[in-house]
C-alpha cells in the first residue's frame, strides 16, 4: 500500500511540476485556413528542446463549375527547438500521408516533375505517403499566444486514378504511380499555448 501511496504521489508531484510550464500547445494553420481546409494541429514538449507536432487537414468541398478540392492530411513529426520549446528558431523532420480527390482547377504550372497543367481537364483521385524536414520560427505574442511560419521540402510517394474530366466519371489510368520531390510543408500557425 505504501509503494501505490508513494507512486501516486510522485505522479502527482509530475503533473504539478510541468503545469506551471506550457507543455501543449493546439494550432491552426492561415495558410490552410486560407483555402477553406479544416485544420487543427496539436504539439505536446516532450523534453525541454523537444517537441511532438501533430497537424491534421480536412476539405470536403465541390467548388462551382464541378471543381474538386477533396482530401484529408496528417503529418507528425518532431521539433527540435534552438532555444526553449515554443520559442524561437527549430527544425523538424515529419512524415505524412493522406487520401485527395481534385480536379477542375486551370493551374498553368509544371513544378519540379509534377504538371499541374493537367488538373484543368482531368480529376484525380488517391493516396500518399512521405517524409520531409523543415526550418521554423516561432515568435511569442503574450503568456499564451504565438505566431509560428514554417517551411519543410521532403519526399512523397502518390498513387492515383485519373478520369476524364472533373465531374464524370470515366477512368483513364488506373493505379498508377507519381514520385515528388520538393516543398512539403508551409504554414503560418497561430498557436495558443496552455
Amino acid at each position: 500500500m505504501k509503494i501505490i501511496k508513494l507512486l501516486i504521489f510522485t505522479v502527482f508531484s509530475a503533473v504539478c511540476a510541468s503545469s506551471s510550464s506550457q507543455t501543449v500547445a493546439l494550432k491552426t494553420n492561415l495558410l490552410d485556413d486560407a483555402f477553406l481546409d479544416i485544420n487543427i494541429g496539436a504539439e505536446i514538449g516532450l523534453a525541454p528542446k523537444w517537441t511532438l507536432d501533430v497537424p491534421a487537414s480536412f476539405n470536403a468541398w465541390t467548388l462551382s463549375h464541378d471543381r474538386r478540392w477533396k482530401h484529408w492530411a496528417i503529418q507528425p513529426g518532431v521539433r527540435y527547438w534552438f532555444c526553449d520549446r515554443f520559442a524561437g528558431h527549430f527544425v523538424g523532420a515529419h512524415v505524412h500521408g493522406g487520401q485527395y480527390n481534385i480536379g477542375g482547377f486551370d493551374g498553368k504550372i509544371d513544378f519540379l516533375g509534377t504538371d499541374f497543367s493537367k488538373l484543368k481537364d482531368t480529376r484525380f483521385q488517391g493516396w500518399f505517403v512521405g517524409a520531409g524536414i523543415s526550418y521554423g520560427y516561432a515568435w511569442i505574442l503574450g503568456r499564451h499566444w504565438n505566431l509560428e511560419a514554417e517551411i519543410g521540402l521532403g519526399y512523397s510517394y502518390t498513387r492515383y486514378d485519373q478520369f476524364r474530366c472533373a465531374g464524370c466519371g470515366k477512368r483513364i489510368k488506373r493505379n498508377k504511380p507519381h514520385n515528388y520531390v520538393g516543398p512539403t510543408k508551409a504554414a503560418v500557425n497561430i498557436v495558443y499555448l496552455f
